[in-house]
């Protein structure tokens, strides 16, 4: 069973929840501030994290900064859970290494599936065992490492998954739709600014280890690479 922690400290919410995931089948852990969270991590390994940006002892984005940070928290996905809506902080958790977010209010079924879909991305894959080459960028998708003229660059789960579709279809013009529905296993309209926006954080931490134009914009489709 996939144990879910969830660090929220409205009441209401983290109760909700709560609930809402143990209806679904999830074992939760919750917690209304930072502390008692890392005390918990000292000695569990959750399946996935729900962090609210706007907490009593320290924000969301700090302690999303910490968990990437440290070898053995890194590759647990992180949904961002946020009352604040503008473009620019949805921009500020992605950079951070969410691997998705969620604007307050939410509904329970949104929740669940946006939650499905990165667990069942996360289980798949541990199986691939290929390595794809364009222009100097190497991805190995068994070891999970993308590296740029042998140096590696550091990408969250989430963008991972998104450059290894695009390279995976090389020189297909892939639309914002499709790559919804693959990298994050679900359709939902007006969603796709999702994608937008992991592709910018994408582009800049290649273009910060010298890889430059490896993602195209395809003008009305979406994008592709090469």
């Amino acid at each position: 069973m996939s144990v879910i922690y969830c660090v929220e400290d409205d009441d209401g919410i983290r109760e909700l929840v709560s609930c809402a995931l143990r209806s679904g089948g999830y074992k939760v852990k919750a917690f209304p501030k930072a502390k008692p969270f890392y005390e918990e991590l000292k000695s569990g390994s959750p399946s996935l994290i729900l962090l609210d940006i706007m907490l009593p002892d320290e924000d969301g984005l700090t302690i999303l900064g910490k968990l990437k940070s440290e070898a053995r928290l890194r590759e647990i996905p992180v949904i961002m859970l946020t009352a604040k809506t503008s473009e620019l902080e949805k921009v500020r958790g992605l950079e951070s290494g969410a691997d998705d977010y969620i604007t307050k209010p939410f509904g329970v079924m949104e929740l669940l599936s946006r939650i499905k879909a990165v667990l069942r991305r996360t289980s798949k894959q541990g199986g691939e065992s290929e390595v794809f080459e364009i222009g100097g960028c190497s991805l190995d998708a068994s070891r999970r490492i993308v590296t740029y003229n042998g140096t590696e660059v550091t990408l969250t789960y989430k963008e991972f998954e998104l450059l290894m579709y695009l390279m995976r279809n090389q020189s297909i013009a892939v639309t914002r739709d499709k790559l919804m529905e693959m990298v994050w296993g679900y359709e939902f309209a007006g969603e796709t600014r999702t994608v937008d926006m992991h592709i910018k954080t994408l582009r800049q931490k290649l273009e910060a280890a010298g890889c430059r134009d490896i993602i195209k914009t395809v003008r009305g489709v979406g994008y592709k690479c090469g």
